[in-house]
């Protein structure tokens, strides 16, 4: 291999340690996976039927859609954002159906970050959001959550944050990978800042549906009308309908940036898979019905999973996760780093686990452990890590 063919960009960075731990895992027979935060749900019976109606009926359902997406399902979607916020959008100025919110995220950083140019994220945060803004030639600000305070955000310290070359903020609430619900007294500061600094809000929202008990503290900050010309809102459906693997989400930004997004969209995926479209068609368009149950069910294995902690003191500590489906614990346990527990776990008690430096500075010495996976995965997973560790 010739090494300078690769871009410094690229070389620059590395595969994301959650698919990195993941794929490590694979090669483990019986291996018990927590890396990965892939629902364990199959994607709703009503979602796949559609789909399987347009296989038959559709003669059009293999071909490419116009960039921004079919004008049923912006329409929908555009219905669906009045629903969730109160806020009307046009779906013709104010919509682009995306590959999920990854490839949303990668039009919006492209559109956004000339070399050098600053984007702040929590720290904490996702670990795909920093090499993406990385690989754009961005450099992210870590903006440090306060563990002690159950994973508070610091708001004195954001406005020192801010520079000249801040283009934008991104936020997910429920946070990855902490679960942290953010009130909306936070948000709407922050939207104040994001005004009075003029920068952007990026709202990634995969986990807005997961908040159990505390549902009346989430708040969507796309519902506030003074932040429209300030914020672009992403919506997937990989969670909320369990449909990863179909790659399917979108944005609701400004006009002006829709105009500017379009051209990296275009340029990269051409449109979003018309036969996910409209899988997402049936998704907003027919009752939610398994909404219920796929948040019953995360919400006894969160319990399960915090019970599991308990009862290992020795080796972890924890803040109860609000919302989303990961818990964030620190190691107590001798170690060197995240990374290397992580690897020595795998291979000492098959047990898979995200280090959690892939997540930011503050997120060294923790490790993300999603619970989206089965009960059986849950249970094994402690078990050996009881076994490796002894009683506490």
């Amino acid at each position: 291999m010739n090494a300078g063919w690769i871009a410094a960009s690229v070389s620059g960075i590395t595969l994301s340690a959650i698919k990195d731990m993941a794929m490590r895992s694979a090669k483990v027979a019986g291996a018990a996976s927590l890396a990965w935060g892939v629902p364990s749900f199959a994607t709703p019976e009503h979602i796949r039927q559609a789909v399987a109606r347009g296989m038959e009926k559709d003669e059009d359902i293999g071909k490419y859609s116009l960039p921004d997406g079919l004008a049923a399902l912006r329409q929908a979607i555009a219905r669906q954002h009045l629903a969730a916020t109160g806020i009307e959008i046009d779906p013709d100025r104010n919509v682009v159906v995306t590959a999920g919110n990854m490839e949303g995220l990668n039009a919006l950083f492209r559109v956004l970050i000339e070399p050098g140019d600053e984007i702040i994220v929590t720290d904490p945060g996702f670990a795909s959001h920093f090499q993406q803004i990385r690989l754009c030639g961005g450099r992210t600000v870590f903006w440090a959550m306060d563990e002690s305070r159950e994973w508070a955000l610091d708001l004195d310290a954001l406005p020192g944050l801010v520079s000249d070359r801040t283009k934008a903020i991104v936020l997910v609430s429920p946070s990855n990978p902490t679960g942290k619900i953010f009130s909306e007294a936070e948000l709407r500061r922050i939207g104040e800042i994001a005004q009075a600094r003029n920068f952007l809000i990026l709202l990634d929202d995969p986990y807005s549906h997961f908040t159990y008990e505390n549902q009346s503290r989430y708040f969507n900050l796309a519902s506030v009308p003074e932040l429209s010309g300030h914020l672009a809102y992403l919506f997937t459906f990989s969670k909320t309908y369990a449909m990863s693997g179909w790659r399917m989400g979108y944005i609701v930004l400004p006009a002006f940036l829709k105009a500017e997004v379009l051209k990296v969209h275009d340029a990269t995926m051409i449109c979003a898979p018309r036969i996910s479209q409209v899988a997402a068609l049936a998704a907003l368009t027919e009752e939610p019905v398994h909404l219920a149950a796929f948040e019953a069910v995360l919400a006894r294995r969160r319990d399960l999973i915090c019970r599991r902690l308990d009862a290992v003191p020795h080796v972890f500590d924890y803040v109860k996760p609000e919302g989303a489906y990961y818990v964030f614990p620190r190691i107590v346990a001798e170690h060197v780093d995240s990374f290397q527990f992580a690897i020595d776990l795998l291979a000492a008690a098959r047990v898979t686990v995200t280090p959690g430096s892939a997540f930011g500075p503050t997120g060294e010495h923790h490790v993300r452990m999603a619970y989206c996976v089965s009960d059986e995965v849950i249970e094994q997973a402690f078990d050996r890590i009881e076994q490796q560790f002894g009683p506490a």
